[in-house]
């Protein structure tokens, strides 16, 4: 992808962001997913794109905007998207960090169009991308990350969704000797983070949702790290929907050229509340202030960005007739 489009782009995920943070702390988490929502969506109005949203806040019928299949964008290239506006709804509305505005794109056709059911998931980052695998143990995962990073077990770190479905996998990694990252929400900063030097997070395992697999997945495809999944479907229902939607096979190992396949995937994330991967958003006397990641597959780049939004000048989104 264009630089150019790329920052065009982030823009969008800093919109979400601006208006997510205003909710920070204040208990209504379902406030903050509108705001966030609302202000993407507005965004999108603006860039010259022709877009799909591949994945986003479900169904026509379940969402009023960001729906699964809504076209956005102003005209221009064809383009696949994958939306978070507001990942970590939760983090956001008790003020917890890693809260996130998310975003993935690519040429048309090259997103995995996921069903909202669960995923098991593995990622890393580069170093260890070969030597872990979906259908390892998590103690042999936990042992091939630290034989790559040249690491006792003990160093190592592994993140995972504090979940009661996770017990017995929490009870392995501690009886591997390896470390453990519970987080409340947020899978998608767990698995890229394994992917950025100086998060402390060497590997993610664990069950989440499948859109967010996909978001994920991206960003491993940019950085080069390693993303694999598997569908874990509740009902037929959901199987059914894969079966529909999916353009592999969904029984089979998830890999990153099923997830999303092509070298032109770009992921960008603008942090709503403090974390390790990401600042969140600042406001003070004169403006506002963003930090943003800026992933693009096609030249390996990952970009930090910060923004300043002066007060007095309208926010991008903005438009007056």
């Amino acid at each position: 992808m264009r630089v150019t489009r790329i920052i065009e782009m982030l823009e969008v995920t800093e919109a979400a962001a601006l208006a997510a943070g205003r909710w920070m702390g204040r208990g209504a988490k379902d406030a903050a997913d509108s705001a966030a929502v609302d202000a993407m969506r507005a965004a999108f109005d603006s860039i010259n794109i022709s877009g799909e949203i591949v994945i986003g806040e479900g169904e026509r019928d379940e969402a009023p905007m960001l729906y699964i299949g809504e076209h956005v964008g102003a005209g221009g290239q064809e383009i696949d998207i994958a939306v978070d506006p507001l990942e970590g709804t939760n983090l956001t509305a008790y003020g917890q960090p890693n809260a996130l505005s998310v975003m993935a794109f690519g040429p048309k056709g090259t997103l995995l169009n996921a069903p909202d059911t669960y995923m098991l998931k593995v990622a890393t980052g580069p170093i260890a991308a070969e030597a872990v695998h979906i259908d390892a143990t998590p103690t042999e995962n936990v042992h091939a990350v630290a034989n790559s990073l040249k690491r006792p077990v003990g160093d190592i770190v592994v993140c995972i969704l504090d979940r009661e479905r996770h017990e017995d996998l929490i009870a392995e990694v501690r009886d591997a000797g390896a470390r453990i990252r519970l987080i409340s929400d947020g899978d998608v900063f767990g698995a890229v983070a394994t992917a950025i030097e100086g998060t402390g997070i060497h590997l993610y395992l664990g069950i989440g949702a499948a859109p967010e697999g996909v978001l994920a997945a991206a960003a491993m495809r940019c950085i080069g790290g390693q993303f694999m999944g598997r569908f874990r479907f509740r009902n037929d229902e959901e199987r059914a929907r894969a079966e529909r939607m999916a353009k592999c096979d969904i029984d089979d190992v998830l890999d990153m050229d099923c997830l999303v396949a092509t070298d032109q995937a770009a992921f960008i994330a603008t942090g709503v509340t403090d974390g390790e991967l990401l600042r969140g958003v600042k406001y003070f006397g004169q403006g506002s202030r963003t930090h943003s990641v800026a992933m693009d597959a096609s030249t390996g780049t990952v970009r930090f960005v910060e923004t300043v939004f002066k007060t007095g000048e309208e926010p991008f989104w903005v438009r007056r007739d």
